[in-house]
């Protein structure tokens, strides 16, 4: 994690940590960088935003140090951070940039750089950004006359993935009646798109963003709505978008959750029928309920676990040529689709499930029962000494082997603050309660304990 940039972009709270000074400097150094590349012939970069406020302010920004460098930028207006990752590698960007804070409040933003393949961009690209961030701005020159970039308006690019989209149901969405709650964000006008090119009956709710409403008590980070809607309307099934719509989680048809775990179940089982599965693994994070490896096993399906961060699973998949994987948060991947986590993929692709299989999405995600969780947040004072305490140690072998093979522990260091998460899943909230707080004692009883959050 760099000084700006995350596992997820640069994302902070809109006009005091994020600033459009910074989208300058961002624009100005990828206009200049890839110019550089093309030899002084102008690079193509196009931005993707969601419908925060913040966002036609970072996008201008964006523009104009893209163009002040030589560059020239392509707009897609509002749309998903998938879109975004498609249009970058299918039309032969040199970069693309997403502007979006994703799942938070609309008072914060980010921007999301992804390669010349739609992929996150690497780390050593971002070490000399974050290095310009810092410099002095005028040592990258300001170009004129018929040097200076065009901005283009590129929302056919947005049409193009609609069109991508519909190419990967396996069958018509026909006589389905699904919800779709767009969490007022990028997922607004696709989703309805999608779903009605797709034959489906659509119920949307949440698809009227003012610049101040994304993700604010809608979309996949909170279901109440969407739950209550597809059981008063008798729905088969709905999906519950982020603000990007990197994400997608489900409700079934009782209004019950099926979460990202779950979603990868039941295309595990499904890919795996179909011989589609490759390698017969499914890549998770370490944060994926226990439930879902007991579940996995049945089926005789491998798994790996990564670092929290679809980031993470994405890199794995690549290197190890693993086609299916994501996080219980509901960023899903299917690598042959595409290079990011995306929620309308997710939604087709479980879609084609259930019409395949003809069974409601309930019996698909019973089989997969998710553990209790307890997780407790734990502010010490230094984390990797207390990681590295015997004491501490001894605690989580002691809960690890008194579980066995029907639960399991983990403690973990936040990436930003001086906590330690402490979690359990076992048979019981009152089991995992035990756990945790056993560990929580060890830590207390050896001095590194601040305070429980």
């Amino acid at each position: 994690m760099g000084k700006y940039f995350g596992t997820d972009g640069f994302r902070g709270h809109a006009g005091s940590e994020l600033t459009a000074f910074h989208a300058f400097q961002t624009g100005r150094f990828l206009g200049d960088y890839f110019r550089k590349k093309h030899n002084g012939e102008a690079a193509k970069i196009v931005i993707g935003k969601d419908t925060r406020r913040s966002s036609y302010m970072y996008e201008n920004a964006l523009a104009a140090g893209i163009c002040s460098s030589g560059s020239d930028a392509y707009l897609l207006h509002v749309t998903t951070t998938p879109c975004v990752s498609y249009i970058t590698r299918t039309e032969h960007f040199d970069c693309g940039v997403m502007i979006s804070a994703s799942h938070n409040p609309f008072f914060d933003n980010g921007l999301k750089l992804m390669n010349e393949d739609g992929e996150k961009m690497e780390d050593s690209f971002i070490e000399k950004l974050e290095a310009y961030i810092d410099s002095d701005l005028l040592s990258i020159p300001y170009v004129t006359d018929e040097a200076v970039g065009k901005t283009i308006d590129f929302y056919n690019g947005r049409n193009r993935y609609i069109g991508y989209l519909t190419t990967l149901a396996t069958r018509s969405f026909e006589n389905y009646r699904v919800g779709l709650d767009c969490s007022n964000g990028s997922a607004w006008m696709i989703a309805r798109a999608v779903f009605d090119a797709l034959g489906a009956k659509t119920y949307v709710i949440n698809a009227e963003p003012d610049g101040t409403n994304v993700n604010r008590k809608c979309g996949s980070t909170h279901l109440e709505s969407l739950k209550a809607y597809v059981k008063e309307n008798r729905l088969d099934v709905g999906f519950a978008f982020d603000g990007d719509a990197d994400r997608c989680l489900a409700v079934d048809e009782n209004g019950n959750e099926v979460n990202g775990d779950k979603i990868m179940y039941i295309c595990a089982k499904w890919m795996k029928q179909k011989n589609q599965l490759t390698n017969d693994t499914v890549v998770t994070t370490i944060m994926s309920n226990f439930g879902l490896y007991k579940a996995l096993d049945a089926l005789d399906i491998r798994y790996e676990k990564t670092g929290v961060g679809d980031r993470f699973v994405y890199e794995n998949m690549k290197e190890n040529g693993h086609v299916l994987g994501g996080e219980q948060s509901g960023h899903i991947i299917f690598r042959k689709y595409g290079h990011t986590g995306d929620g309308m993929i997710t939604a087709i692709k479980l879609m084609s499930v259930m019409i395949d299989t003809n069974m409601p999405l309930s019996t698909l995600a019973a089989p997969c029962e998710m553990y209790p969780q307890v997780m407790k947040n734990v502010e010490v004072d230094d984390k990797e000494l207390t990681l590295a305490d015997p004491a501490v140690k001894a605690a989580v072998q002691e809960c690890t082997d008194s579980l066995g093979d029907t639960g399991r522990v983990l403690l973990r260091a936040s990436g930003t603050e001086p906590v330690l998460r402490v979690m359990s899943e076992a048979g019981t909230f009152d089991s995992c309660e035990r756990q945790v707080n056993y560990i929580i004692d060890a830590m207390r009883k050896s001095g590194h304990l601040r305070k429980i959050r």
